[in-house]
Formats: C-alpha cells, structure tokens, sequence
C-alpha cells in the first residue's frame, strides 16, 4: 500500500499543472484526482506543451491522465463541492482556481470528503491559517483545516523583510512587484467594471492592487503600519520582480551590508532564496522554484539609511513548489 500523500486538484489552469507536474516523480505525493471545467484533451495538450517541460510525457486513458503506469482520475467539477472527495481516498485538496477565497465556500471540499484544504492564492478573509515556508511555519496547527500558501508575491515579499529587518529594524518599506501578466487579463481592451483592467495585457504596463502587505502584517504584526505594497503588471509572459525600497531605524555603511543579510538568509533556507551576481532579466529566473531570486547587482543605498533592492521570481512555477511545501510541513505533525 502506498505511503504517499494522496491529493486532489481543482483547477488545472497553469498553477495546477505545475502542481501535477511537481508530483509526477515524487517520493511523497501522489495525485488521485484532478477537476476542472475544462476538456481532458486540451488540458493535456496544455500539460504536454508548456514553456519549461516541452513534452513532459502524460497521456489519457480512461477519462484519466497517464504518467509510467500511474493514473490520476479526471472529473469535471466547477466549483466546491462538486467532487465527492472521499470516493478518492483524498487527503488534501488544493483549490487552484483563483475564484474560490472565501471559507465558507472552501470548506465545502471538507464537506465532500477531503481532509484538509489549501488554497493556492491569497483568500479574501481568514482561513484557519495562512503559511509562508520560512517565516511563519512555527505557526501551523494540527487542527487548521482551510489553509492558505498565500501567493508567490507574498511569499517573496515577506522572505526579503525578514532578512532585511534581521539586518536592521525596518522603519518602513515599500514594494512594487513588476509582475507578468496573468490570465485574468484579457488581450485586447474589453469591457471591465475595473477600468484599468479592461485594458490590453499585451501592450500596456497596467496598475493593479497587491495585498501582500495587508496579510504579511496579520502573520508578521511587528510590520503593521510599515510596509504597503502595488503592483504594476506589464506584458511579459513570465518572470515577475519585486522592487522594495526601505528605510530603516538606524544608518548603515554600505550596500554589500545588505547583499550579507540576504546572503546569510539564503544560507538558512536555500530552498526558498537563490543569490546572482549576475546582470539577469525576467526570463533567466524563468524554470526557477526558489520564492525569490535576489540580484545582488540591484541593491542602491540612498542617502544614510535607505536602501533599494531587487528581487526575481518566477511566480506560478515556483509558488506551486511552496504550496506543497506547506502541506509537508502540517504531515510533518503527525
């Protein structure tokens, strides 16, 4: 009998098939059941021809898809609920589809059988927890069932202030990630009740809200009043930079101060932080799983005891590999 993790997917988008992916030759997790509105067909045309595993092997049998013998069950289901959960021996399931985030909703995957639930995105009010690998793992219970991973701008944006702040005391900061496109933008201009919104990925740099800051401040209080964070999406496909500038409470020397601290972190938690020191773009961090990939040639002290920074991540692709993390974190209880 297999001593693997048993999970199910609802939402096959890109995160989803990164999540599969991340699962196909692993020792610990073993997907059992995947949902999703759309056609089996397409979804693994989509599976077997991305931008990082050009045909990566996965063939349908069944109604299921097919990886060396292996077979994970595909069912339509749209929304929580749908999928009776239990008929599946599911121990988690991650809702991947970016529509569901509130908890009254997700809990209805417990109501159909899962055990636990995580959810692959920043919800709209609190769950049960919300846990980032690397900052806040002490904070996991046994008895938090609806969890989230927050997203992989949370994710980076609170690995870059603890390593700044175990520099120095933060007075404040603020961050723009420069972030690539996403799916819910649309191509050409259409119609929107978010006005900006409306407007073509393709061609334009786009303002947009990032809540990052509002949930790093309910898990790391000491930030509360400190940080603020934005967003401007731009029309690249992937690979995505966090542009952070802070002050801090007391001055400093230099800039190779500050690329220490994030050495230093990077050390403790080469999972989760990767360091170059070389001059790269967004697409050379594409393929990348860390939560951040700091350029170390991007750091500019200002004046006494400010200091602007820059950090890559591929986001998708490597927040996939953060949501598993913290389901092996709450099996790490038992």
């Amino acid at each position: 009998m297999s001593d693997k993790i048993n999970i199910g997917i609802m939402g096959f988008g890109h995160i989803g098939r990164y999540l599969y992916e991340n699962t196909l030759n692993s020792n610990l997790f073993q997907v059992k059941v995947i949902s999703d509105i759309g056609d089996i067909n397409s979804l693994n045309y989509l599976l077997n021809n991305n931008l990082r595993n050009k045909k990566i092997g996965v063939s349908i049998e069944d109604e299921s898809f097919v990886y060396n013998g292996e077979k994970t069950k595909f069912v339509n289901g749209i929304s929580p609920g749908d999928v009776n959960w239990g008929d599946y021996d599911v121990d988690w399931v991650i809702d991947a589809t970016g529509k569901f985030l509130d908890k009254l909703v997700l809990d209805k995957h417990i109501e159909s059988g899962a055990n636990r639930v995580i959810l692959a995105s920043l919800p709209n009010n609190e769950l049960d927890n919300l846990i980032i690998p690397g900052l806040n793992e002490l904070d996991i219970n046994e008895n938090d069932k609806i969890i989230s991973a927050g997203s992989s701008t949370t994710n980076a944006f609170g690995l870059m202030l603890k390593a700044l702040n175990e520099f120095s005391e933060i007075e404040c900061c603020s961050l723009t990630t420069i972030h690539s496109y996403t799916s819910d933008q649309p191509l050409l201009d259409i119609a929107n009740t978010d006005l900006k919104r409306s407007r073509s990925a393709a061609k334009n740099i786009i303002p947009n809200y990032n809540f990052s800051s509002r949930w790093i401040e309910k898990i790391l209080p000491e930030f509360k009043n400190k940080i603020f964070s934005t967003a401007l999406n731009v029309p690249v496909q992937f690979g995505s930079l966090l542009d952070m500038t802070t002050v801090f409470k007391n001055d400093f020397e230099n800039e190779e101060q500050v690329n220490l601290a994030i050495d230093k972190l990077a050390l403790k938690f080469p999972s989760f932080i990767k360091v170059i020191s070389d001059p790269i773009v967004s697409s050379d961090v594409i393929g990348m799983k860390e939560s951040l990939v700091f350029d170390r040639l991007g750091t500019l002290k200002v004046g006494n005891n400010m200091i602007k920074t820059l950090a890559w991540y591929d986001n998708g692709y490597n927040h996939a590999s953060r949501v598993l993390d913290v389901i092996s974190l709450y099996e790490g209880l038992k």
